[in-house]
């Protein structure tokens, strides 16, 4: 039985509730909740407080990983426990998003709403920039900077893949995390990229949704997503 078998056979047993299993896991995987951690210092909140909210996040990765799916287990658990101690800074208020973004985001969120139940329906980018007297870039921008910890990690579309998946390469689990934040990505994308991506892996729309949305078939969506990608993979390099 191969190392990478071993580590399998005990995730299957602590997610049939093995304590011991689960017991092991934590202890072996600590130098990669505490590699990830060091990416965090000087936030203002104790190392240890963040390896523990980092164990938390590895746990939710040993219940969740599927082992039939044939990723490695750390490519899998390091958004987990990233996810785990960015979400607790975010709203701790240590990763810092600007007074007048929030307050943009908020009355996004509220006309998002109203026209859903006016409408029956998802509201446009394009729809919500007109009732609220903003651009499409704008209402982009402040969306993507209120994004949860874990949006690389939410299934897009019909086929349910997800940012991180669509991002392969031997650094995905930790250059990705290092240098590639989505804000930073965003600025670096041009008004149009920027909607398509957060239309695609933010409000979780097909390309053929996304299409309409744009005014371009859907074969030119699938041509600037895949655009998009090759520039994220040339930043991870």
């Amino acid at each position: 039985m191969t190392e990478e078998q071993e580590r399998f056979s005990r995730i299957e047993s602590a997610q049939r509730g093995d304590k011991i299993a689960l017991d092991y896991l934590v202890q072996d995987n600590a130098p990669l909740v505490w590699s990830i951690v060091s990416r965090y210092a000087g936030r203002g909140v104790e190392s240890e407080d963040l390896f523990q909210l980092g164990n938390i996040g590895l746990i939710k990765a040993i219940y969740g990983f599927d082992t039939e799916y044939g990723t490695q287990f750390s490519t899998y658990a390091v958004p987990k426990i990233s996810g785990e101690i960015r979400r607790f800074l975010r709203d701790d208020g240590l990763i810092k998003v600007s007074r007048t973004t929030k307050r943009t985001a908020a009355y996004i969120a509220r006309e998002r709403e109203r026209l859903f139940q006016q409408n029956g329906r998802e509201p446009t980018v394009y729809e919500l920039a007109e009732q609220l007297g903003l651009s499409p870039e704008e209402i982009a921008a402040s969306e993507t900077a209120m994004l949860p910890a874990d949006y690389l990690q939410r299934p897009i579309g019909d086929d349910g893949c997800t940012l991180e998946q669509m991002i392969p390469g031997p650094a995905q689990d930790t250059a990705f995390f290092e240098h590639l934040e989505l804000r930073e990505a965003m600025e670096k994308l041009s008004p149009r990229e920027r909607k398509l991506l957060l239309l695609r892996f933010f409000r979780a729309q097909t390309q053929q949704q996304c299409a309409r949305e744009l005014g371009v078939s859907q074969v030119q969506v699938s041509r600037l997503e895949r655009k998009i990608l090759e520039k994220l993979r040339g930043w991870m390099e």
